[in-house]
């Protein structure tokens, strides 16, 4: 989130887009409630299907899946325009101005530059004009065909409303009662909130969905503003802090890049020439970097050895490691075990039935689960016999969030201390513990080992005591970053070092763990800010900032664009205001940095034109599957996807499955159900998988509601209860009715109450750019059980 749970109270108008808010964050929804009370908000909810959020919302539309491009380009094109955007805001804090190279061209789908054999980008011909200094050319005036205002104008002409209805299945009046309540926060005194989740993400364009987004709200001057922003809802209480923390494949932690085998990565000198850009505050990266690896291989780590860079994996950069990857590689056998911590891959990933077969062919499985998941229990699901399955499966039994203690972190980037409520029962014990004990144990194994191999374990610094429990506040320590000298905590990320004098496990936390206390348990619930930053509650992470990019809260001189909409301002010495200023507070508005919000960005600026693999606009394209034509281009589906053509991943056609399925959570279960599951009182609520099917639907293959269904994708079929209900509907989609179906995915062999899983149907096709999998838009069909 670039602002936070409690500033939603904030808004005038929150656009809720890819999310069930109401039913998956149902305590932290009441802050929109309170901008609706306090403010006369407006609350949007775009879905495929209506449910609990669409029942808190002033208005609903129902919009396809895998076509929120499509709406949302109507809705750039519609403030575009209707000259609805905040022309100085974008001038000041946009690259709108900056000239694009002239051979930069969009044809019929298809950016310049497209490789059709590689089925990707050489992205040279969009990239910008420099002068003879390497200064990028501007055109303020922005008259010149070749500057990004009119590229982005012109790209989005396309997008009219009645393309729009037509494509997303909504009718034009009910775009357009959305476009003109949500284009009315550019004005001044307004803003306007995008919340989203992973029925945004979870398609082959996720990234483009999101960029999409910040087009808009860029254009309208709703970031850095209190009740703006783009706001991820994460559906798990840290998820943040695991993507924070290095999560993702690609990164270390604090978003670092992790290192890859190119040339361009061969030492760390390497590494930083080619990561750290020449502007912006990524030209910090190396201090952050030698910090990292000063905390990972301390005494180790020195200057004349390299800062022990050389112990990090390097990934093959031209392999992806993503999640359908890595299970594609367990599949073929190149991986032979797997450690699955508080993970139920069988259940929550893509194509079940090839999971399983990939499951059966590793030499041995870890699960660290509070029960027998289906991952763990696979060799004894339904079908499956045991005596087949060669895979050596073990169990540690582990602490519930409630039987230990730590600090999580929220959506809203705010890290908050849990205090252990009762001690777990039995032999389980804590992640923290578990992951402790094994790395010592394997430290002992290598200790006498000469092998060159062996030395990133052996060398691995690991100071939180002996066997037994370990010392979190060494690991709180290390996260927030010391001087080596003497151990002492550094007071925030500015103080890290890149000759060794340092040493931090993740920079953007540095701050919150001090010599007098752990920020993470404060408690102060009075806020003066009358925006309802608390700062003094937990610490959010960088510096205690509450709203990302708050100096485009203010204009170029330093002064709010609106009062009431006031986050920091200039008073003629420094900066001041209602939260911590997201750069540095010295600067004067007019000094160089001092007005460029975007800090993040090499030139500092919002970047209505981009770089991500599939373009630099978000443009539609249909989902992998699906029943209809593109009707924006020729081009079917996100050019520089590369789907596998390896066993177990057919794709689906509308001939053989007409309907269009996506998947969901309800408020009764949570995730894979392994814990809600195996609570009766809770398993009680929602004891049956079902799918939601239309009347129109039912009537037309005979269904009931309560009657048992087979469900088929190209990948799998199986059973569930049919929910007749009017909250799923047919959507007029180019001339034609498309019926579509929902299907929640919190069910498993496993628990109190068991079904089939929904994601035995889903595809192994993942977002161009993340490669998170498309389980929100694929082909099925219906039948009865007779």
């Amino acid at each position: 989130m670039t602002n936070h749970w409690i500033d939603l109270q904030n808004t005038d108008c929150a656009l809720i887009i890819g999310s069930n808010a109401a039913e998956n964050h149902p305590i932290a929804f009441k802050w929109l409630n309170e901008a609706r009370r306090k403010r006369g908000a407006k609350i949007i909810h775009v879905d495929p299907r209506f449910n609990r959020t669409s029942a808190q919302a002033d208005i609903y539309i129902k919009l396809r899946p895998g076509t929120d491009i499509a709406f949302m380009g109507g809705l750039i094109n519609y403030v575009l325009t209707g000259g609805y955007y905040d022309r100085d805001y974008m001038l000041a804090y946009t690259n709108a101005a900056y000239l694009v190279n002239p051979g930069f061209k969009f044809e019929d789908g298809l950016f310049s530059g497209y490789d059709p054999v590689n089925r990707s980008y050489n992205q040279d011909s969009w990239s910008f004009q420099r002068d003879a200094a390497g200064n990028i050319l501007t055109d303020p005036t922005l008259t010149n065909p070749a500057t990004v205002w009119q590229l982005l104008k012109q790209h989005y002409s396309r997008y009219t409303p009645e393309r729009v209805a037509a494509t997303c299945g909504m009718t034009v009046e009910e775009f357009l009662q959305v476009a003109s309540l949500f284009a009315a926060t550019g004005a001044r005194d307004k803003t306007g909130t995008i919340l989203y989740a992973m029925g945004a993400t979870q398609h082959s364009v996720g990234s483009q969905n999101v960029r999409s987004y910040a087009i808009l709200q860029l254009l309208l001057g709703n970031i850095g503003k209190p009740g703006g922003g783009i706001n991820a809802l994460r559906g798990e209480s840290n998820v943040q802090g695991s993507t924070d923390l290095g999560l993702l494949y690609d990164s270390l932690p604090g978003y670092l890049a992790s290192p890859t085998s190119s040339l361009n990565h061969q030492n760390l000198t390497e590494y930083n020439k080619n990561e750290t850009p020449a502007q912006g505050y990524w030209v910090n990266k190396p201090r952050f970097m030698v910090s990292l690896l000063k905390a990972w291989y301390g005494p180790a780590a020195v200057a004349e050895k390299d800062f022990a860079y050389h112990y990090l994996p390097k990934r093959n950069a031209a392999k992806n490691y993503s999640y359908i990857n890595l299970f594609e590689d367990i599949y073929e056998g190149t991986i032979k075990g797997l450690l699955c911590f508080g993970q139920n891959p069988l259940v929550s990933g893509p194509n079940a039935g090839k999971t399983a077969r990939a499951l059966a062919k590793l030499q041995w499985l870890v699960v660290a689960d509070l029960w027998e998941t289906e991952t763990a229990a696979f060799w004894k699901a339904p079908g499956v016999n045991p005596a087949e399955i060669n895979t050596e499966v073990f169990i540690l039994p582990v602490a519930a969030a409630i039987e230990k203690s730590g600090c999580i972190t929220n959506s809203g980037r705010w890290l908050q201390y849990r205090w252990q409520a009762l001690n777990p029962p039995g032999q389980a014990q804590n992640d923290a513990w578990i992951v402790h004990n094994l790395c010592l144990k394997l430290k002992g194994l290598y200790a006498t080992s000469l092998q060159a191999k062996d030395e990133p374990i052996r060398q691995l610094y690991w100071p939180y005591g002996a066997a037994g429990e370990p010392d979190l506040n060494q690991v709180r320590l290390e996260m927030n970053g010391y001087t080596v000298a003497d151990g002492m905590p550094v007071s925030g990320f500015s103080q890290l070092q890149a000759d060794g004098s340092t040493a931090c496990g993740i920079w953007i936390y540095s701050g919150f763990y001090t010599a007098t206390g752990n920020k993470s348990q404060n408690r102060n619930n009075v806020d003066d800010s009358g925006i309802g930053s608390y700062p003094g509650w937990g610490y959010a992470w960088p510096a205690n900032r509450r709203i990302l990019y708050n100096r485009a809260a203010a204009d170029p001189q330093g002064q709010p664009w609106h009062a009431d909409k006031a986050v920091i301002w200039w008073d003629g010495l420094r900066w001041t205001g209602k939260d911590v200023p997201d750069f540095n507070a010295s600067l004067s508005p007019t000094a160089a940095g001092g007005n460029k919000p975007f800090i993040m960005l090499p030139d500092g600026v919002g970047a209505l034109f981009g770089k991500l693999k599939d373009g630099p606009f978000p443009e539609h394209y249909e989902p992998y599957e699906s029943p209809v034509a593109n009707q924006f281009s020729s081009v079917q589906t996100n050019p520089v996807l590369k789907p596998l053509t390896t066993a177990l991943n057919a794709r689906g056609t509308s001939s053989a499955y007409p309907f269009v399925a996506t998947t969901y959570r309800v408020s009764e279960h949570w995730q894979t159900g392994a814990m809600t599951r195996n609570l009766p009182w809770q398993a009680e609520l929602m004891p049956e998988m079902f799918v939601e099917i239309s009347e129109t639907l039912a009537a037309s293959r005979g269904i009931a509601n309560g009657d048992w269904v087979i469900v088929s994708s190209a990948r799998g079929e199986i059973k569930a209860r049919a929910l007749v209900t009017k909250r799923v509907k047919p959507l007029p989609v180019n001339g034609q009715l498309i019926e579509q179906i929902g299907l929640p995915w919190h069910w498993g062999h496993q628990g109190v109450v068991t079904g089939e899983m929904a994601n035995v149907l889903t595809p192994n096709i993942g977002d161009a750019n993340t490669m998170i999998p498309e389980y929100k838009a694929f082909l099925v069909n219906i039948r009865k059980v007779v």
